[in-house]
């Protein structure tokens, strides 16, 4: 009871409210979203990379980014839990708007037409320096082993590096139906937790507002999906969830790697691929379904099965998340371990299906094999 109390003490009712707000705001700005876009031609239609067979309306994420930028303009500006002068409230606000809509704006355009890929890295880049000039960077961080790391000037470069490498490795991930949406309401729910339990309101309340967002998406995503988010969406996910670390690491110093970790499902996916990829000499922009979901999907598991796995893995991330926070030296080198232990065994399972695929394939009787011998043949075996 006293533990049901103090957490009932902690609650924050009106960000309880915002974030139920926030959920059905997204519902419904989604499905109006949803209701247009045929009309305006804002479709998603397939091709030999896609994982759809008929075209489905786009541009769902526009509504919960409109949202998202909203709500957290009105906490940083009128909510009272959020230690800061009106003067630094209102930067910091404007800082989170104008980064986010311009990272999610050119993504708008490359949805509806095409924007080269130089030209989409460079706005990233500019919406990642307008955040961190006028928002924060990582100046110092605390990491395994390492301990205390001052980053200096090259911080500035680093966190500008890291929001622009988040961003593209989200909307990479975005590659089946409730696969982008699920994993930002789980890692949305992961940094209220972080926040709750350390105190941060700040980081509380973004986690809160990016869950509820997500959810409210989920219920036109989930497969079969019948509007998609567009790289609009994704790209804007991949920002908030790439300033979230730098953000907690102006609270405390170990909370940057406890928010990588909570995201650590797209950035193994996307990073291994790319690997993959570069060793084969192709272009890592081009789009194609090399990812580890697209090769389970392609082994013979759903949308929903897939999905639902990707939803679960930045929960393993929050309980390590946790660990790093709260553990000791020894409890530090083995969250590690197991973060590895976690990328390899991803990497197993999808290993493990493709074989069993082939091996059922391979089990198959063939047209061929099927067709009935001839008699001779026939009467002679007897």
């Amino acid at each position: 009871m006293d533990i049901v109390r103090l957490v009932a003490a902690g609650v924050d009712m009106p960000l309880i409210a915002a974030a139920l707000l926030v959920t059905v705001a997204s519902y419904v700005g989604v499905a109006l979203v949803r209701f247009y876009a045929p009309r305006v031609g804002f479709f998603d239609l397939p091709n030999e990379r896609s994982s759809h067979a008929r075209p489905i309306p786009s541009g769902g994420g526009l509504a919960f980014a409109v949202i998202t930028l909203g709500a957290w303009w009105w906490l940083l500006e009128f909510h009272p839990s959020i230690p800061l002068v009106q003067a630094v409230r209102t930067q910091h606000a404007l800082a989170f708007i104008i980064a986010g809509a311009l990272i999610a704006g050119i993504s708008l355009i490359d949805d509806l037409g095409h924007v080269p890929v130089v030209f989409r890295l460079a706005v990233h880049a500019i919406g990642a320096a307008v955040f961190v000039a006028f928002f924060a960077w990582w100046s110092a961080l605390n990491l395994p082993l390492l301990g205390w790391v001052t980053l200096g000037t090259a911080g500035v470069f680093i966190s500008i590096f890291w929001i622009v490498g988040m961003v593209n490795a989200y909307n990479f991930i975005d590659g089946l139906d409730g696969m982008a949406g699920g994993q930002a309401a789980a890692a949305g729910l992961g940094w209220v937790a972080l926040g709750f339990s350390t105190g941060h309101f700040a980081i509380e309340a973004m986690g809160a507002l990016l869950a509820a967002s997500s959810i409210g998406f989920l219920f036109h995503n989930w497969h079969p999906a019948r509007i998609f988010m567009g790289d609009v969406g994704s790209t804007f996910l991949g920002f908030c969830f790439a300033i979230l670390p730098i953000i907690a690491a102006q609270y405390d110093p170990r909370l940057a790697l406890a928010g990588v970790l909570l995201v650590w499902p797209a950035l193994f996916d996307t990073g291994f691929t790319i690997v993959n990829r570069l060793r084969r000499g192709e272009n890592v922009f081009t789009g194609h379904k090399e990812f580890l979901f697209h090769r389970l999907v392609a082994a013979g598991w759903s949308h929903a099965a897939a999905s639902t796995l990707y939803f679960t893995l930045p929960l393993a991330g929050a309980g390590l998340a946790f660990t790093w926070q709260y553990g000791s030296t020894s409890l530090h080198v083995a969250a590690l371990c197991s973060i590895v232990l976690l990328c390899v065994g991803l990497w197993a399972l999808v290993r493990d299906q493709e074989k069993r695929h082939l091996a059922q394939l391979q089990e198959v009787p063939s047209a061929d094999s099927m067709r009935p011998e001839p008699a001779r043949r026939v009467a002679g075996r007897v």
